[in-house]
């Protein structure tokens, strides 16, 4: 299985590997169980499954290329051809590290997408047949590319602000890239996509496809962010309001104590409450209650509104609320029980 680390970065332009070097049309394969791996991004990744540290192994052996390519199941161990996407990406192995536990470390650098024409698992590793996919270029002055590209970097930007967690060294690389493919090949490897959606921008080769389709996909997630925005700001207010609660009604005691009627009335209060509880009146009268028990709570013990106040809601808790009879629809027994009065 192999393993993500942490979030992919990209190559500057200047450090970048050829994507269309000259590659074999056969290849050791790595199947990923849980990430996409796109051309340029650089990637560390711990392989842990025999047979895909055979086929790192394989790969150093030769040129140091490997075939990533995305599981449709997670939970294949032994991935056959139909248990892997159609579309891959050849990569490049910059390193290797030989861990302890039997696993090994790869930081690998995408090339290019790529055609899985054929996949051979029975061997030692997994070794596919490939046709590497040479990318159209985007059209030049196009203004509804440079619409897409400022789209996509300003939902990049409000994502973050929204708590996304995308370093600022690939915003910045995102705010100077100007080829349509490799910003949306970017933007998508930092938007923790599922594989699913991850894996449909792998599949589309025209840059401004796939462009507009990770345009939606940010869409979304920016969607997805400000709902959680809103709910963690109202749990944030609430927890704020149940404690400003709670200090006001410690203050409260503290100053009915000073003037010597606190320990009653929070006493009064108490049982109040817990008679409320016990009553089991519906939803809309139970609120009620504790609303007027709240204005009970701050008033003076001795007021004419509080004897009022606690007269209603000693009506309101000996209230048969939860306490049923069975009518008597017997008319005969009605007429006798009339006549005899």
């Amino acid at each position: 299985m192999a393993e993500i680390e942490n979030f992919p970065i990209s190559l500057a332009e200047n450090e970048a590997v050829e994507p269309m070097m000259q590659i074999p049309s056969e290849l050791p394969a790595l199947p990923l169980r849980d990430i996409v791996i796109y051309p340029f991004m650089i990637v560390p990744l711990f392989v842990s499954r025999d047979k895909s540290i055979r086929s790192v192994e394989e790969a150093l052996k030769e040129n140091r290329m490997i075939v990533l390519v995305s599981q449709r199941d997670v939970n294949k161990e032994d991935p056959e051809q139909g248990d892997l996407y159609n579309v891959g990406t050849v990569a490049i192995i910059m390193r290797m590290l030989k861990l302890p536990d039997g696993r090994v470390r790869i930081l690998i650098q995408g090339l290019s997408r790529t055609w899985i024409d054929s996949v051979n698992s029975a061997g030692p590793y997994v070794k596919v047949g490939i046709t590497p996919i040479s990318e159209p270029l985007a059209p030049e002055n196009s203004l509804e590319v440079e619409a897409l590209m400022r789209n996509v970097r300003g939902s990049m930007e409000r994502a973050v602000s929204l708590g996304k967690n995308i370093s600022p060294e690939v915003l910045a690389i995102i705010a100077n890239l100007d080829d349509a493919g490799r910003l949306a090949d970017l933007s998508a490897s930092n938007l923790e996509l599922k594989v699913q959606d991850a894996q449909s921008v792998l599949d589309i080769f025209e840059p401004v496809s796939r462009l507009r389709r990770v345009n939606e996909l940010l869409g979304k997630e920016i969607e997805v962010l400000t709902v959680q925005q809103e709910i963690n700001s109202q749990a944030r207010a609430d927890i704020d309001r149940s404690q400003r609660e709670y200090f006001l009604r410690q203050q409260l005691k503290t100053i009915q104590a000073e003037l010597g009627e606190g320990n009653e009335l929070f006493e009064e209060i108490e049982q109040y409450r817990e008679r409320i509880v016990l009553s089991k009146m519906p939803a809309n009268a139970e609120e009620e209650a504790f609303r007027q028990l709240k204005k009970l709570e701050r008033m003076h013990p001795d007021s004419a509104e509080t004897a009022t106040l606690r007269n209603w809601l000693d009506i309101m808790t000996e209230l048969p609320w939860s306490k049923h009879s069975r009518d008597n629809l017997n008319l005969l027994k009605a007429e006798k029980i009339l006549n005899e009065d």
